[in-house]
């Protein structure tokens, strides 16, 4: 009997609008950085498309991060391992975010983060060379990249704060209102790690809430 040859998922998925439209990467720079239209296709010349199957990585542990992602579609986690090999989710990235794992990227070091397509994903990325080149080249695109590093350290300090000075259901208050989205993607265990909680505390104050 013939074998049935299984479909190639991750064939079908780079030919489904093979050649994304740029005006997703222009736009978002433009929306951070109002700069002429000649200035932004020139920056987004020097992006490649690049896609991503349901937990393909786009940076593993013990590589150095070389790639900057404008992700256009999807949903992405950063995650590392405690001192018992815990799993603990760090970062969540939705669509229309850049990323990258900063201090790998900028200062040429190993990471020690993961970070993983939690959906399907596709976006545009652009080397770190490149990046210094444009950064060197487009005076515009070097504030860009400033106003993209502060908000990212921006949100990681809000972060540590708040896994200090706010309580376990003021995380989830905070998360709930801010970034509901990830609810729809994320694991509760992935969810719960991110928030500093056990699952099951994360399930009892979800019940607490849902009664509110």
């Amino acid at each position: 009997m013939a074998s049935i040859a299984k479909p190639n998922r991750r064939k079908e998925f780079n030919d489904i609008d093979k050649i994304m439209n740029k005006e997703l990467l222009i736009n978002f720079i433009q929306n951070n950085l109002p700069t002429s239209r000649k200035t932004l296709d020139e920056i987004a010349e020097h992006f490649s498309e690049k896609s991503f199957l349901k937990n393909d990585y786009f940076l593993k542990d013990g590589k150095m991060s070389n790639e900057y992602l404008f992700l256009a579609e999807g949903f992405m986690r950063a995650f590392t391992f405690d001192t018992e090999g815990n799993e603990i989710t760090t970062y969540f990235y939705p669509k229309n975010r850049v990323v990258f794992e900063a201090s790998s990227f900028f200062m040429r070091t190993i990471s020690t983060e993961n970070i993983q397509a939690v959906t399907d994903c596709k976006g545009f990325v652009i080397t770190f060379e490149k990046l210094n080149m444009l950064f060197h080249s487009i005076p515009e695109f070097r504030e860009f990249g400033r106003a993209m590093l502060v908000k990212e350290f921006a949100a990681y300090k809000q972060r540590t704060l708040a896994m200090i000075n706010k309580s376990a259901e003021e995380r989830y208050s905070n998360l709930i209102n801010t970034n509901k989205e990830i609810f729809q993607y994320a694991q509760l265990k992935h969810i719960a790690s991110y928030l500093g909680m056990t699952d099951t505390s994360l399930s009892r104050i979800r019940k607490e809430f849902s009664k509110k």
